[in-house]
């Protein structure tokens, strides 16, 4: 069984729950982005892949299409603008309506004290975190609006709700989209547009599964519950926030991280 086939199948059981939805996923390539375009697959969703790496992005809307879903993939780069505002034109074109996003895409940099951080590396995690996200929903919120509302969650991260040392600019960044989202959520919470954002501890996906198993063991020593969480965990969360489920809730930032904050780690 392949590592994507066992994901799906562990994955909660969602049927139904965004039937007759669009959605849009950023980041859709690898990680918990492709987790949650597999999750709002099964739960009955249309699900617009975007993200900049082409074959990756490929790979997965195979897998979507091959287990029945129905799925348009879209080469995007979050950071420029005429990229995003193509990707929303191009998914209202195709399907008619929007109806939900994930904006996930994000990036990262080298442990560096911030006065050593290069000023390109500080505008390039920035352009793609922050900014990124600012222009998905610049894009994403009209195209609700034309056809009677929304919900998007946002990706932010525990470093978004304290900080990490030696990680300013991402800090910075998820700091800022929790900002943005509460600012959207107030500014649209009367036009039926629901923003909120999760906040993903330790997650096991390829950057933590290039640690040494000792490392990843250490890790999860520091979460509650001792164990790292895994993307289907963030993809369900994310799911049941655009749902109808959810629909008196916005403006919040939903912990991922089996109580790490909580305790303070």
């Amino acid at each position: 069984m392949s590592i994507s086939q066992a994901q799906m199948q562990s994955a909660p059981s969602l049927s139904g729950l965004l039937a007759g939805r669009v959605a849009v996923i950023t980041g859709a390539s690898r990680g918990i982005g492709a987790a949650t375009a597999r999750c709002f697959s099964a739960a009955g969703a249309t699900v617009v892949l975007a993200a900049r790496d082409e074959q990756a992005l490929a790979a997965v809307a195979q897998e979507i299409r091959a287990a029945g879903g129905q799925v348009l993939a879209v080469p995007t780069d979050v950071g420029d603008p005429t990229s995003i505002e193509q990707l929303v034109k191009l998914t209202r074109d195709t399907y008619g309506h929007l109806d939900v996003a994930f904006n996930n895409a994000g990036e990262g940099h080298r442990p560096t004290a911030l006065a050593d951080i290069p000023i390109e590396d500080f505008d390039r995690v920035v352009r793609v975190n922050l900014r990124g996200i600012f222009l998905a929903m610049k894009h994403e919120i009209p195209a609700m609006l034309a056809s009677g509302g929304g919900a998007i969650v946002n990706m932010s991260s525990t470093a978004g709700l304290s900080s990490v040392p030696g990680i300013a600019s991402y800090v910075a960044a998820k700091h800022g989209i929790i900002g943005l989202t509460e600012s959207a959520a107030l500014d649209y919470a009367q036009r039926n547009i629901r923003v909120n954002a999760v906040a993903p501890g330790p997650i096991l996906t390829h950057r933590l599964l290039q640690l040494t198993s000792q490392a990843r063991d250490q890790l999860a020593t520091t979460v509650p519950v001792h164990r790292l969480g895994r993307a289907e965990e963030v993809a369900a969360t994310v799911a049941w926030l655009c749902s109808d489920q959810a629909t008196f809730i916005t403006g919040v930032t939903v912990p991922i991280d089996g109580g790490r904050l909580a305790a303070g780690a």
